[in-house]
């Protein structure tokens, strides 16, 4: 049976005004071997995936509203899917998978040592069943709209993060047990930095 784990309620006024945020960015792979929080964890999720105050629309624009991304978390604890209607994980794995993770992405050892990972994978069918070809694109943009929104979220938690787009997706999808309507497209490490 799986294990749901609620996540703390989702921090709306952070401390950090967006602007400072965007300005202080940066890709940062050097990460301290401290675990993060539930409620790091959670905020993290939330901003790439999280649903706003009616419950209706997510963090990030998605076109037509079709919502392809799954977003999963890989931690030196578990491994997770982010559920985003009940701001919850449902834990997948009682594992580290990050050596594993870190070697189908051509070896980026970060990733090991990183205490959080969060995979995007893509249902492309959600969105070219609407959009035809052109769906492709806008999944991607999606992709990116989320794992900016985690970056910034990162920086208003004084923590690092770095996005990963080199990976051998076959690879990815074994590790992590993929379905195969899903396809793995981003990968953002985060946690504290050196």
């Amino acid at each position: 049976m799986a294990e749901i784990i609620s996540l703390p309620k989702p921090n709306k006024t952070g401390s950090m005004p967006l602007e400072q945020a965007i300005a202080v960015r940066r890709s940062r792979r050097h990460f301290l071997p401290k675990s993060l929080t539930l409620e790091q964890i959670g905020q993290l999720a939330w901003s790439a995936q999280g649903l706003d105050e009616g419950g209706r629309y997510r963090t990030a624009p998605s076109a037509g509203a079709t919502y392809p991304l799954e977003l999963f978390v890989v931690t030196n604890e578990d491994f997770s899917r982010y559920l985003p209607a009940k701001h919850a994980l449902d834990k997948l794995a009682s594992q580290d998978l990050r050596a594993t993770l870190a070697s189908a992405a051509w070896g980026q050892e970060f990733i090991q040592t990183a205490p959080l990972t969060l995979v995007f994978a893509a249902e492309f069918s959600r969105t070219t069943g609407r959009y035809g070809k052109r769906g492709v694109r806008y999944v991607y943009m999606e992709a990116g709209h989320a794992a900016q929104n985690i970056h910034l979220q990162a920086e208003a938690l004084g923590l690092g993060s770095v996005a990963v787009g080199a990976f051998d997706d076959a690879a990815v999808s074994t590790v992590l047990s993929l379905p195969d309507n899903l396809e793995p497209i981003y990968m953002v490490t985060a946690g504290y930095c050196r």
